[in-house]
């Protein structure tokens, strides 16, 4: 799971192709390197973190994401929310603790990971929000992402050489055994590069908190799916936590509304 992540990542960023507009300021280099950073950090913990943790209980800590991203964007860009959005954050994370309790195949070293993963996606957004909105060096969504992609593919392919050695070899046998699996690669990574460039315009257009809380939508289905596919056992108090957490969900999405 994790090599072929990475491998996909870092094929989508290789392949993303777009006539920069300007050369990037030294400011804008330094914060382009820190996003591409990042981002493989995210993902490598990400991956990580699967090894250890169900599909369905990564997802649901995956959906504190906007808790992390409220906390990061007031530290490093000053972005305030009004007190109903905090407030309606809380139950976002208290289901990820109930959850955690009643969690049968709980792992302490994959929650570590699972939540270092949640708030390097958090910062992410953050960064990319500023990259994109300021007036001062803004950049477009497809000069960032052409930007960023030197930088992932230069981290991502030494990490999975490193996580996985034989991950190069085991692709190249399933590409002779079915030709179909090249196809597949390709597919997965073009949508890959497809969800880069959307995170990027919906960051662009609403704000990074409002991307995370929309994200936690898909990151409901995947508990469900993942349940249904894996049949990962669930407690009752699990069932709760992952409740919990969507309904904050729904109530974030109704304090903006009031809000604008």
């Amino acid at each position: 799971m994790s090599a072929s992540a990475l491998l996909s990542s870092a094929f989508a960023a290789a392949t993303s192709s777009s006539s920069p507009r300007r050369p990037l300021s030294r400011g804008q280099a330094a914060r382009v390197a820190v996003l591409g950073a990042v981002f493989c950090g995210s993902v490598v913990a990400g991956n990580v973190s699967l090894r250890y943790l169900p599909v369905s209980f990564n997802q649901a800590v995956g959906a504190t994401t906007p808790f992390f991203t409220a906390l990061i964007a007031y530290a490093v860009a000053g972005r305030r929310e009004a007190r109903a959005t905090y407030a309606a954050l809380l139950p976002v994370v208290a289901g990820v603790v109930i959850a955690t309790g009643g969690e049968p195949s709980f792992h302490l070293f994959g929650f570590i990971m699972c939540v270092g993963a949640t708030a390097g996606r958090a910062l992410k957004t953050v960064l990319q929000g500023i990259l994109l909105s300021s007036e001062e060096e803004k950049l477009n969504s497809m000069d960032l992402l052409w930007y960023m992609a030197p930088v992932a593919v230069v981290l991502l392919v030494p990490a999975t050489l490193m996580m996985e050695p034989d991950a190069l070899g085991a692709a190249a046998a399933l590409a002779r055994e079915d030709p179909s699996f090249v196809w597949l690669l390709l597919g997965n990574s073009s949508l890959a590069y497809l969800v880069n460039l959307t995170n990027f315009l919906v960051t662009k257009h609403t704000s990074p908190l409002t991307l995370q809380v929309l994200g936690n939508a898909k990151g409901a289905v995947a508990v469900v799916v993942s349940i249904l596919i894996f049949k990962n056992p669930v407690t009752v108090m699990g069932m709760l936590g992952y409740g919990v957490t969507i309904a904050g969900v729904v109530l974030y999405g109704e304090a903006k509304k009031r809000s604008k």
